[in-house]
C-alpha cells in the first residue's frame, strides 16, 4: 500500500481526525491571540518580539501604521501603553498555513500620555512558519458609539 492510499484510508476511517486537529489549532490560535494582549498589557516585549513577524504591519484604529520595530520600541519607551484589554468575542478561520482572527473588545491605555478607552473590532492574520505561528498583520477599527 502506498503512503497516499494509506492517507486516504485513514481519512476515510477517521474523518473527525482532521476536524479535531483544526479545532485544536483554532483553540491554540485564540489562546495565542489572547496571550498577545496580555503581553501588551504586561509589557512582555520578548514574547511579543518572538510572535511578531519581521514584516508585520500593525494598523491602529486611527490609521496609524507601524512596523514590528516601531511597535516594540513604542512599548519599550512607554509611548504606547495598554492598561486593559477585555476581549468580548473572537473567532478564527483556518487556511493552509494561515489563520485569520477577528474579534471585538474594549481597549484602554495611553498613546504619548493621552488616554484612550474604546471598543474596537480587530483582524489579525497569522502565518505558520514551521511549527510556529507568527502575527503578520493586524488592523483595528473603532466601533460607533452605542445609543
Amino acid at each position: 500500500m502506498t503512503k497516499a492510499s494509506l492517507f486516504v484510508l485513514v481519512l476515510f476511517l477517521c474523518p473527525d481526525c482532521l476536524f479535531a486537529q483544526s479545532v485544536n489549532t483554532e483553540s491554540y490560535l485564540l489562546s495565542l491571540s489572547q496571550a498577545k494582549f496580555k503581553w501588551m498589557v504586561t509589557k512582555n516585549i520578548d514574547s511579543l518580539k518572538s510572535l511578531i513577524d519581521e514584516r508585520m504591519q500593525y494598523v491602529h484604529s486611527n490609521g496609524w501604521v507601524q512596523s514590528k520595530q516601531e511597535v516594540l520600541a513604542d512599548f519599550a519607551s512607554g509611548k504606547l501603553v495598554y492598561r486593559e484589554v477585555d476581549i468580548q468575542m473572537a473567532s478564527v478561520r483556518l487556511y493552509e498555513h494561515m489563520a485569520i482572527v477577528v474579534g471585538k473588545g474594549r481597549f484602554a491605555g495611553e498613546v504619548s500620555k493621552t488616554a484612550f478607552d474604546m471598543e474596537l473590532m480587530y483582524t489579525e492574520v497569522y502565518v505558520q512558519k514551521g511549527q510556529r505561528w507568527q502575527l503578520v498583520s493586524r488592523h483595528a477599527n473603532r466601533m460607533p458609539p452605542q445609543p
